[in-house]
């Protein structure tokens, strides 16, 4: 029952989901997003930056970005938007180092990195402004939102209703496996640029940093950057530890508020042996949704209407249903 059909369909002349990942992420346009910016300091002292679009609401959306994204990402907006349209408020979060200021530790942020998406809810939840919380994430984010939402079984803030979750890395070995293949190298050379860039500034400023210049030699792939950095700075025992840790689909059992899965078959990124059907086979809470087509995040939407795309609405559609299930 919770594998359910989805409505979505590319035009005839994008289903490819290489085609629909890299024309929507390079020609989607979204005006009038405008942010206030929020900093708030984590239990290690580091912070954390939040980007606010408000709207006056007793309602919340928080959205987590993919690898490297931020709240500026043109899907990031794209939800802002949306949602504010709709009448909720917005909170786009930005990881460790993601905003355009480097963070102060040695810590940066990784797949399951949930500890932040708790300081993030205790710091929402303490203002008492807000009914309604929902969570949505990408890629990334999506891992990050499922498993902070398995691991908090029990003590997930009421206030949160329903999450809904877009092209998410259930298996995060075998997305890294594929995602470092062929094509998708073009992709995942982007990813590996900007992360060790962001290490060699932190080399530059964070005494006694752990990564020598030597250790990031080593460095080819995804694989091999999560092995010599993402690893150790996060006390993982090596990137397939971390990898095995952090896999949502291993939390997706303890759910227990409504969330959404889209996870698009066309998506580049992963392969479909890593979709959650199991999982959500038999769930009463956790709906999969695998339409044909959709690329990484893409979902174009032809004939948007200022910039909102089918997985924006498919969201607030969902929040909409959660009420009743």
């Amino acid at each position: 029952m919770p594998i359910i059909k989805s409505t979505y369909q590319a035009p005839k002349w994008m289903r490819n989901g290489n085609v629909e990942t890299i024309f929507t992420h390079m020609r989607r346009i979204v005006r009038g997003v405008r942010y206030k910016r929020e900093r708030i300091e984590t239990p290690d002292g580091d912070f954390l930056d939040l980007d606010w679009s408000r709207v006056d609401s007793s309602r919340l959306l928080i959205l987590s970005h993919g690898l490297e994204g931020s709240s500026e990402s043109i899907y990031i907006k794209g939800m802002t938007k949306a949602g504010n349209r709709d009448g909720f408020d917005v909170l786009a979060w930005n990881f460790r180092g993601c905003s355009g200021v480097p963070n102060r530790k040695a810590y940066s942020y990784h797949s399951g990195s949930t500890h932040d998406m708790r300081t993030l809810m205790r710091h929402v939840v303490k203002k008492d402004q807000y009914e309604e919380i929902y969570l949505i994430g990408y890629s990334m984010g999506a891992n990050l939102t499922l498993k902070y939402l398995g691991e908090e079984e029990v003590y997930t803030p009421k206030q949160i209703k329903a999450a809904a979750t877009f092209c998410a890395p259930c298996d995060l070995s075998a997305a890294c496996v594929n995602i470092s293949k062929g094509f998708n190298r073009f992709y995942s050379n982007r990813f590996l640029k900007s992360l060790v860039a962001k290490v060699h500034v932190k080399r530059r400023t964070i005494p006694d940093y752990p990564i020598s210049v030597a250790d990031l030699e080593r460095v080819t792939d995804l694989r091999s950057f999560d092995d010599v950095v993402t690893a150790p700075i996060h006390n993982f025992r090596d990137a397939e530890d971390y990898y095995q840790q952090c896999r949502s689909d291993r939390f997706i059992k303890k759910i227990h508020i409504p969330t959404l899965i889209v996870n698009p078959k066309s998506d580049p990124f992963f392969p479909k042996s890593t979709y959650p059907i199991r999982q959500c086979a038999d769930h009463k809470k956790v709906y999969l949704e695998m339409p044909k087509t959709g690329g990484h995040v893409a979902f174009y939407t032809p004939k948007a209407k200022n910039g909102i795309y089918w997985s924006d609405e498919r969201a607030l559609r969902f929040i909409r249903e959660a009420k009743g299930l």
